[in-house]
């Protein structure tokens, strides 16, 4: 009974953050005067959020490596550690997209780093606060 119990916690706990995600996206949208409804498929929310902030290249670098290194990371061996190395690579691009985020909204280093470590608390700091939509930043 206490396995079940905690997969239902974890499931109700992932439902909750996706929810939240859903919401913060939605806002965040709306500020840089894309529909809402696009918050709420998975992977089109990516692609929105890689067109508003950086280069729409970049979303699918990330979606490549990311499915590549998830594939090669499966067989283990060198053919795990390129795969590990790809998963690496999605993980610097996504950093530098939750930078990117934070300064198409006016933001610096400081927010990037709380969109890194509590990123549904400052995706809706996004959404809900003062901050508007400056587009893209060099």
């Amino acid at each position: 009974m206490g396995l079940l119990a905690f997969i239902m916690a974890y499931a109700l706990f992932a439902f909750i953050f996706y929810i939240l995600q859903v919401i913060a996206y939605w806002k965040i949208f709306t500020k840089a005067g894309e529909e809402g409804w696009k918050s709420i498929i998975p992977i089109y929310n990516g692609y929105v959020q890689y067109r508003l902030t950086w280069d729409v290249q970049y979303f699918w670098v990330a979606l490549g490596l990311a499915v590549g290194g998830g594939i090669l990371n499966s067989f283990g061996g060198i053919v795990g550690v390129i795969g590990s190395l790809a998963l690496l690579g999605t993980a610097l691009m996504n950093v530098v997209a939750l930078y990117k985020l934070a300064c198409a909204y006016g933001y610096g280093i400081g927010f990037t780093i709380g969109l890194f470590f509590l990123n549904p608390l400052f995706m809706l700091i996004l959404g809900f606060g003062d901050s508007e939509y400056m587009g893209p930043q060099e």
